[in-house]
């Protein structure tokens, strides 16, 4: 590759949109070691809407898998996922870091921080990201390091 970036905005989409990007959550466990992991928070995957088509990209145990869905534009994709009991976050997509990401396996949360640019080490399960990706007053404004009250209301409770 030459270092020289596409543009952001692809073929067939609108001119100036940027993609809208979402995280879905469920709870399947095909993996025996994925049901240690919190019921509903098991697996997730990054679906993208750029303006003209819904994309989904599922980093699955044996392969990724990366699909235009075969709905319309203006299908409620994200209100569907919801209806059939999936968790869906809002989640920005950085693309200005300078660094590479830090080094971590590869898994479905360390997929989906790549395609959004997140590079927070601490986030490491679906649950993580998912409260990552909702409690914004969890993270400083760039997603690095996450803020502590200096008066928590529970001294007990952990962040």
């Amino acid at each position: 590759m030459s270092g020289t970036l596409l543009p952001m905005t692809p073929p067939g989409a609108p001119p100036g949109v940027e993609p809208k990007a979402w995280v879905a959550f469920c709870g399947e466990a095909e993996l025996w070691w994925l049901r240690l992991l919190r019921p509903g928070f098991r697996h997730c995957y990054v679906v993208l809407n750029d303006g003209a088509h819904w994309i989904t990209i599922d980093p699955l145990s044996p392969h990724m898998e990366v699909a235009v869905q075969p709905v319309a534009s203006g299908f409620d994709l994200i209100g569907w996922l919801k209806e059939r009991g999936h968790a869906v976050a809002v989640a920005p997509v950085r693309r200005d870091h300078i660094r590479p990401a830090p080094w971590a396996p590869f898994t479905c949360v360390e997929a989906a921080k790549r395609v959004l640019g997140l590079h927070d080490r601490r986030v490491v399960t679906p649950w993580q990201l998912y409260r990552h990706l909702t409690n914004p007053e969890l993270t400083d404004p760039e997603g690095l390091v996450p803020r502590r009250s200096k008066h928590p209301s529970n001294p007990l409770a952990c962040a």
